[in-house]
């Protein structure tokens, strides 16, 4: 067996940077986050080649002193803690003195630093070694610049994906930073290309708009909710405006972007049954907490954190969404369903980011269930940056600050009293405001399916399986919760037969199958008998119905009462209700109406599809020309 000996520094720091480390991502989100730690208020991130070739990191914080820099780049040194007290009681990003060391292990850094204006320091570290160091004139604040990412590891760069992937996982992280602080102004760019820019001016809805949108910012709703631990805060989308996966759904905790599966599925319950299956909202939530409450050290990413009284918090987050939405008018404009969403590009995107912070006309809904790749884009003549004053092709030059035109242009930039900026217009658009119209009146009905109803303020279409399903779902949740003596006896009971691992599973869940009123007798080793059942089931389905509730039992892993009881009630409420193509008169409409309105969520089925859609009076008008988008009569028209 070989000696047992100590790794050397430079390898020990190489072997670190495989866990902080995993891409050209993982050192953006380190550097910006000590910017962030460093108070700037201004953070510049500029890539090429989707950070392999160069990242350079830009702020106007408190910077370094000049006797700290050596060991900044040192493992395990820091300025956020001392003590083991503070290890849980952390106010920073970043604590664990692993990123500098962890970077410069396996890239070439360059490091420009002053504390204030004046004599700075200027630092080379190539391969976790101090190539030089000297003084010089700089601005306030740091640059750091890291090039050749694992240029001395390259079994690392087999695990690096294409440039447009890289660079998405890039926008992802600052996107991130941006929302969880939105008192600091982003600024990112691939290239000569801007591909992404936030105001700053501390509106967290307003930088929304700066990445999702105008427009999805314009849709989202706010909402607060507190109890003695925790305070959440922040915006979520509606109900119709969602997307195909959870990515879009920003957790932030006491400023600090993490990843939290049981969180996010307890903000999501707070939907209910808004959400149609398989889609997602829009959020940014926030989250304050004593910091003794969560340990930020376990995981050397910090994205992962345990946190106290999880379950609480949890059920903060689902009452909070839950008592926001109950307040809402969720009943879609007609045709929103029916406008396209085009495939988002580059151009597209660098003009409406544009036009958020130099508004122009209100920029285009910008975000995709599958958004486009990042497209290569090829390098042309220089172009001046929009942040720095500084051609794009001279980054890998001397520091940004060093010369008498760029100290210019720092000065423009950081020392003058900000200007006044024009701000888009986020205020939603109104709603009617009653909750649910209180004044529907049946109208008729198109090809056995839809129902025509007006309203003072417009035309109302209900979807009649979907509006039954809802009254049906709501029924039976409060009959299948009362499942104590109600209960319709078998002339010839019914035998199941399972296998012998769904038998075990069976029995092991017998409870959660009595919650709902389906008691069942063993009846030999893989055989049950069911001798009674609760009357909501429907006449003839008596069978199917037991055996697809089993069914679901078999199939879901850890289930609860409750959470079966919910599922019941959406499965057998969709068997019971009306189909398409099936006639109503006009008594069964009108009863269909009444019963919906009386709904705690009329709104939306149990499956998340809409049950009616609204044409407002201005709808219609404008179908018909009698009034132009300016609002603008037609002569003549009556």
């Amino acid at each position: 067996m070989p000696k047992i000996h100590q790794l050397s520094e430079t390898l020990s720091n190489q072997i670190a940077a495989g866990e902080v480390i995993e891409r050209p991502a993982s050192v953006v989100k380190e550097l910006v986050e000590n910017s962030i730690d460093a108070k700037a208020t201004q953070v510049d991130v500029v890539v090429q080649d989707a950070g392999l070739k160069l990242i350079q990191i830009i702020d106007n914080g408190i910077g370094i002193e000049a006797e700290d820099v050596p060991t900044a780049f040192l493992r395990h040194a820091t300025s956020k803690i001392l003590t083991t007290r503070d290890l849980f009681n952390v106010h920073t990003l970043g604590f664990r003195g692993e990123a500098l060391a962890s970077i410069a292990a396996v890239a070439d850094v360059t490091l420009a630093t002053a504390t204030e204006a004046g004599l700075g320091t200027i630092a080379h570290i190539q391969g976790g070694k101090l190539i030089d160091q000297h003084s010089e004139g700089l601005r306030q604040g740091t640059q750091i610049s890291v090039k050749n990412l694992f240029y001395n590891t390259p079994a690392r760069l087999k695990y690096v994906q294409s440039q447009s992937t890289e660079l998405n996982h890039i926008l992802d992280i600052v996107n991130r930073l941006a929302l969880a602080h939105p008192e600091i102004a982003f600024t990112l760019k691939n290239g000569n290309n801007l591909v992404m820019k936030t105001a700053g001016h501390g509106d967290l809805q307003q930088t929304i708009a700066g990445i999702y949108s105008v427009g999805v910012a314009k849709s989202m709703l706010d909402f607060s909710g507190s109890d003695l631990d925790f305070k959440v805060t922040g915006y979520t989308s509606l109900p119709d405006t969602t997307r195909a996966s959870r990515n879009y759904i920003s957790l932030m905790v006491n400023g600090r972007y993490i990843k939290n599966f049981q969180l996010i599925k307890a903000f999501i319950a707070g939907y209910g049954s808004k959400l149609m299956v398989g889609r997602y909202p829009l959020a940014v939530i926030n989250i304050e907490l004593d910091p003794l409450l969560v340990d930020v050290n376990v995981h050397p990413t910090k994205q992962e954190v345990r946190l106290s009284k999880e379950d609480q918090l949890s059920n903060l987050l689902t009452t909070t969404i839950r008592e926001r939405l109950g307040r809402e008018n969720l009943i879609p404009d007609a045709l929103h369903n029916l406008r396209q969403h085009k495939p988002v590009d580059m151009d597209q995107l660098t003009i409406a980011l544009n036009q958020v912070t130099n508004p122009q006309p209100a920029a285009p809904d910008m975000v995709h269930e599958d958004p486009a790749p990042l497209p290569e884009q090829p390098s042309s003549t220089p172009e001046t940056g929009a942040s720095t004053g500084l051609a794009i092709d001279e980054l890998d030059a001397r520091p940004i600050f060093d010369e008498p035109d760029r100290l210019a242009a720092w000065d423009e930039k950081y020392k003058q009293a900000p200007q006044p900026t024009v701000v888009p217009d986020l205020t939603r658009d109104d709603k009617p405001k009653e909750r649910f119209p209180s004044e529907l009146r049946y109208l008729g009905q198109v090809h056995g399916t839809y129902l025509l109803a007006e309203a003072p303020d417009g035309l109302y279409m209900l979807d009649q399986h979907a509006a039954q399903e809802r009254v049906n779902y709501e029924r039976l949740r409060r009959e299948i919760g009362e499942v104590s003596s109600d209960e319709q006896a078998l002339l010839v009971p019914i035998t199941l037969d399972y296998p012998a691992s769904d038998a075990v599973t069976i029995r092991a869940r017998r409870e959660v199958l009595a919650g709902v009123g389906i008691e069942l007798e063993d009846f030999g080793q893989n055989t049950f008998v069911l001798r009674q059942h609760p009357t909501w089931f429907k006449k003839g389905e008596e069978e199917q119905t037991v055996r697809a509730i089993i069914d679901w039992v078999l199939n879901e892993g850890h289930v609860t009462v409750a959470a079966f009881r919910e599922q019941t009630a959406i499965m057998m409420s969709c068997k019971q209700a009306i189909k398409a193509n099936h006639h109503l008169d006009a008594p069964q409409a009108e009863a269909l109406l009444k019963h919906l309105a009386e709904c705690e969520n009329p709104f939306n089925c149990p499956h998340g599809r809409p049950t009616l859609v609204h044409f407002s009076n201005t709808d219609l008008e404008k179908m018909f020309k009698r009034i132009q988008d300016s609002h603008t009569s037609f002569g003549g028209a009556k």
